[in-house]
């Protein structure tokens, strides 16, 4: 038999950018904390190299701020990017579901196994990665699946107020709940309904977005970050 190809390794940038935002998305990096470069490099075991360029590209986001002179900085949640990537992401996803029929039993299949699994679900740091898969999904339904890269790009600050107001107002079971929702509308061929529960799943933010800033304002400073360690050398 053929040997098998060797599957890719990330490149240290990837692992850096992804890593590094994750823990600002998930709020390991508050807003205001100072990334070190040095010490991001340890800790992920690579040269500064990647975790700089990494920085960069998360800059490009809005999910840190490079001082010259000073350091990175983790930037407050800026509610205005919210609503602008929700704007994308709605009408990317919407857009994608409209264009796609009902399932075939291996989709529908598919999609069950993920909601099986948000099920089992116990709590927010759990459920982030499978809620992730599950949009994916669905745009890989109409053959869309690479504009997820697309949504993916816009939507750093969104995944800031999606991941904390995920307990803030609604249980993780409840939006598994809005997930089948949308599939058994497609599954039963009813795009309409489909496509009217993902766009009122995906307007959910918006509570929680309010709810989280009443909660933790702190999250949503209007002011430059403050300095909380110290800075990075360049």
């Amino acid at each position: 038999m053929p040997a098998a190809e060797p599957t890719a390794r990330p490149s240290a940038r990837s692992l850096a950018y992804a890593r590094i935002r994750d823990d600002i998305i998930r709020g390991r990096s508050a807003p205001g904390s100072l990334l070190s470069e040095n010490e991001l490099a340890a800790n992920l075991e690579i040269s500064r190299q990647p975790v700089r360029e990494a920085l960069m590209l998360i800059a490009q986001e809005g999910l840190v701020e490079v001082r010259p002179q000073s350091g990175t900085y983790v930037t407050a949640i800026d509610p205005d990017r919210v609503r602008e990537a929700q704007f994308i992401r709605e009408a990317i996803e919407l857009a994608s579901l409209a264009a796609c029929g009902a399932p075939t039993p291996g989709e529908e299949r598919m999609l069950r196994d993920i909601l099986r699994r948000q099920r089992l679900a116990g709590d927010r740091d759990s459920f982030y990665p499978l809620d992730e898969e599950f949009h994916r999904a669905l745009l890989g339904l109409a053959g869309h699946a690479n504009a997820w890269a697309a949504v993916s790009a816009a939507k750093g600050h969104l995944d800031r107020a999606r991941y904390v107001g995920m307990s803030a107002t609604r249980s993780v079971q409840d939006y598994v709940d809005d997930h089948e929702r949308v599939v058994d509308a497609l599954a039963a061929g009813r795009t309409d309904d489909a496509i009217a529960a993902l766009r009122e799943h995906l307007r959910f933010v918006f509570a929680d977005l309010e709810a989280v800033r009443a909660q933790q304002p702190e999250l949503f400073g209007s002011a430059p970050p403050a300095r909380t360690g110290r800075p990075s050398r360049r």
